[in-house]
């Protein structure tokens, strides 16, 4: 059962990463009312359900003719696989492209009885009724035909996977790199409004009161530095002896480090681009538990049609 080479195996391998994609862009879109490109990759191929259709193969081989065997080595199997594949994806990418967390009897996330139940339940249907039709057809298919057709279906699907695994850990780092800018900001307005209120400055204590509201997004920390430091340049214009001179030359460093991140921040928008922008898009169930807040923004900054609004 199952003899296949080695080109054999690699073109079921692509085939069923296609079929996944199929079904899970089909579903995703009519559950979100629009069309959804699903998945990882940017082509139309999903590796998780193409290796889950090759694993779901190899372990039922040696239960080939014994259903309850065969269900409960795809339960196995499949749960170990997609076990294996979230802590990798989480440990690479710092992002769940999936998450059970709210799911009955789950296992940090990553695996759920429901969902394991479901994959055994796959592996029959798998080995006894898709797979059957899915070997004539290959059988059918010229040897050296088959062989040029896998031989350039690799060569794309590894540029594709090539493309979004740096895409993916460039979405790492823009996060790592929100977080640093946040924190930086965050030490800034903290120590202005210290500065403000050790002057006691009736207008500026408001100002603060007010930022014990503020949200922690970068756009809002940025408008936020921003009105402080036009506040303190106000009080300078209006009673040059409010500020003594060391008080002066700190804000004048704050002001030196601000105007350094804005220039900074111009360039950020460029670290987006279309593959990582798509690969939010496509997977509007990923999330990130690192860097939530950061990830959000760029939930929020990739849905936008315009690149430069906002900031980015």
């Amino acid at each position: 059962m199952f003899g296949y080479n080695g080109v054999q195996w690699l073109f079921l391998f692509y085939f069923y990463c296609f079929a996944g994609w199929c079904f899970e862009s089909v579903f995703v879109s009519l559950k979100s009312h629009k069309w959804v490109n699903r998945g990882f990759m940017r082509g139309p191929f999903l590796p998780l359900y193409g290796s889950g259709a090759i694993m779901m193969l190899v372990v039922s081989m040696p239960y080939a003719d014994n259903i309850p065997l065969t269900y409960v080595a795809g339960v196995f199997g499949a749960t170990a696989l997609e076990y294996v594949t979230g802590v990798a994806m989480v440990a690479l990418f710092k992002m769940r492209y999936w998450d059970y967390s709210n799911r009955f009897l789950n296992f940090q996330g990553h695996i759920c009885l429901r969902s394991s139940l479901t994959w055994g339940l796959f592996t029959v249907l798998m080995t006894r009724v898709i797979h059957r039709p899915i070997e004539s057809m290959m059988y059918r298919i010229p040897g050296q035909v088959l062989y040029y057709a896998t031989v350039v279906l690799t060569i794309y699907i590894v540029a594709d996977f090539t493309l979004s695994f740096k895409a993916a850990l460039d979405l790492r780092d823009i996060m790592v790199k929100i977080m640093k800018a946040r924190e930086e900001l965050e030490r800034m307005q903290k120590r202005l409004d210290v500065l403000i209120a050790f002057n006691n400055e009736e207008k500026e204590q408001k100002r603060l009161d007010r930022g014990e509201r503020r949200e922690s997004r970068l756009a809002d920390l940025t408008a936020s530095l921003e009105q402080a430091f036009a506040a303190i340049k106000e009080a300078f214009l209006s009673r040059p002896t409010a500020y003594g001179e060391s008080v002066r030359e700190e804000i004048a460093e704050l002001r030196g480090k601000f105007s350094l991140y804005r220039e900074r921040e111009k360039g950020y928008g460029r670290l987006l681009d279309f593959y990582k922008r798509d690969m939010i898009r496509n997977n509007p169930t990923m999330r990130s538990d690192e860097y939530e807040s950061a990830f959000e923004e760029l939930k929020e900054m990739a849905n936008d049609k315009a690149d430069d609004q906002g900031l980015f």
